[in-house]
């Protein structure tokens, strides 16, 4: 590409090696979520939320487990600020749940959030002020000192208004633009206002590391969260949080790694929303470690119901292929896929494993709302045997025999080729109820009976065309006596006939489902399905089915 060498690395790697958080294999417990979505979600939107939709969204994030709810930047907008109070007049925030609100350390800002906050039972108020050279050199136009006092000042400042006002406060700074600050000034910086917070075990405080702008690759994040963990002031009093964004796409992997390296908080979104590419995705996170094991503590089991909140609230949409909550992600279109995720769900249900482990599935989707028919397989043309015959089995009770699934398969494929499009459970069960089963052209099975049950002799009456007769026939066994009747008066020549049956419940009723195969004298396969309330007539159904394929495609 053109003009590569304007761009530099921008990020600053810590003074010492800090590559302790490399010896862990995995995140071991959940953090402290902080929702941000009512903030940083919201000032993303086109049409940010009014109070009605806050209101819903807030009892929406709630109901999912959060206990730590960023509600708004009171001091920005009149909205913001009514939101705020009237969860706090109307007594919305439940006693375990704790609201945050964010300011600039700018005087008037600051008295006016905490004027917001008048009454609160619990709130964090979250102090910030950028520290990057480069808003340092472009922006401010300050000097390390300066953008310190900045800091120390919105930071003392905070200790008087709390003191000030009727509720309980926690303090939380933010060095803004961390991922663009030198390490050892933000570390100076952050330590300057714990020395004024003077954190307790009693009253601890919460130091805010931005990826503002993700400017590295995760294992650099981690490092630096690693040196600022281990060099803090008050250490053992402080709760160190994370707020990744995803400029570079690893908003997750930078979450992730960065609570290896000692970070016990997350603040992020539902789904990822957020300025630019967005916030850090929770729910990605959160089911990522229930994949391994590990309980979340946020409750994600309707992901269905969740994102059609969300979208009617955000009027953003939650893309087909996005982790978890899409709606293709658990959706498999190619053969091979379908094949092992079918082969998959049956070996589990035979051999009943502890933990899971579905070929392709890394959690199962029914644990988040999902349905396995609809969900986990669907056809088009670059689908296989193996979904197809799962979709039957599993939504229609059909359990073909594994070569009848093939030839099934190719006749499925070959309409969604023709149509150029998906097809849907219900579709596919037509096909296969108009191409397979109880098939009575060319030749239409009136009746049969038994004349020596000892001989298993037949007389089967047919109708071809317009004509109606009797045919006779004999053989060891009641099927093969009416195969060998077709056989000799019909003029036909097969072999080797495949059998299967099984019962089929549909509703209060019981059924008899048959299959059977035949082979032509030049090799090929036919494959007919009866189904009847009677096993020996589902059984002749389905050889007549399997004729009449065999007639009908010979003619073609």
């Amino acid at each position: 590409m053109k003009h590569v060498e304007k761009y530099a690395r921008g990020y600053f790697m810590p003074p010492e090696t800090s590559l302790k958080w490399t010896k862990k294999e995995y995140i071991t417990e959940a953090p402290t979520w902080c929702s941000v979505d009512l903030r940083d979600g919201n000032q993303a939107l086109i049409v940010p939320m009014n109070l009605e939709e806050k209101l819903e969204y807030f009892k929406m994030l709630v109901e999912i487990g959060f206990k730590e709810i960023e509600v708004g930047f009171p001091a920005a907008s009149e909205t913001e600020f009514t939101f705020l109070r009237t969860l706090i007049e109307q007594n919305l925030i439940p006693d375990d749940v704790t609201i945050q609100v964010l300011t600039q350390s700018r005087e008037h800002i600051i008295r006016k959030t905490f004027a917001s906050l008048e009454g609160a039972k619990k709130a964090v108020v979250h102090l910030y002020n950028s520290t990057s050279v480069a808003q340092r050199e472009q922006v401010f136009r300050k000097s390390r000192e300066e953008i310190i006092y900045i800091a120390v000042s919105g930071a003392k400042l905070l200790k008087q208004c709390a003191e000030e006002t009727e509720g309980n406060f926690q303090f939380q700074y933010s060095p803004e633009s961390f991922t663009g600050t030198e390490i050892d000034f933000a570390l100076d910086i952050c330590n300057s206002v714990l020395d004024v917070w003077q954190p307790t075990a009693e009253n601890p405080v919460i130091i805010n590391l931005p990826a503002t702008v993700s400017m590295s690759m995760p294992h650099v994040y981690a490092s630096q969260i690693e040196y600022m963990s281990d060099h803090m002031n008050f250490r053992e009093h402080v709760i160190l949080s994370l707020h990744p964004h995803n400029d570079r796409g690893t908003g997750v992997a930078d979450a992730e790694l960065g609570m290896l390296a000692g970070a016990q908080r997350v603040e992020g979104t539902l789904f990822g929303n957020g300025e630019r590419t967005g916030n850090v995705d929770i729910v990605t996170l959160a089911l990522n470690m229930y994949s391994h094991g590990v309980d979340p503590k946020l409750n994600f089991d309707n992901i269905p119901a969740i994102i059609s909140v969300y979208e009617r609230l955000t009027k953003m949409r939650v893309g087909e292929r996005h982790p978890y909550g899409g709606e293709l992600v658990f959706t498999a279109f190619s053969g091979s896929h379908q094949d092992a995720i079918a082969k998959g769900m049956n070996w589990r249900e035979e051999k009943q494993p502890e933990h899971w482990s579905v070929p392709y599935l890394p959690i199962d989707p029914k644990d988040i709302g999902r349905e396995y028919e609809g969900d986990i397989i669907r056809i088009n043309s670059q689908s296989g045997k193996g979904g197809i015959g799962y979709i039957l089995q599993m939504k229609y009770g059909l359990d073909l025999p594994a070569k009848m699934r093939e030839n099934f398969g190719y006749c499925v494929k070959n309409v969604s080729d023709q149509q150029q499009k998906e097809l849907m459970p219900e579709e596919i069960h037509d096909i296969f109820m108009k191409e397979y089963v109880n098939i009575n052209q060319p030749v239409e099975l009136v009746k049969y009976r038994f004349t020596d049950n000892e001989d298993y002799q037949t007389i089967v009456t047919i109708r071809s065309g317009n004509e109606l007769k009797e045919i006779e026939g004999a053989g060891n066994g009641r099927l093969d006596a009416i195969s060998n009747a077709l056989q000799s008066n019909l003029g036909l020549n097969y072999s080797d006939l495949v059998y299967k049956e099984h019962a089929l419940e549909t509703g209060s009723k019981s059924q008899a489902v048959s299959y059977i195969g035949i082979t032509a004298a030049n090799g090929r396969v036919y494959w007919g399905c009866g189904i009847d309330v009677d096993i020996m007539n589902s059984s002749v159904k389905a050889l007549f089915s399997a004729v009449n394929q065999m007639s009908r495609q010979s003619a073609n």
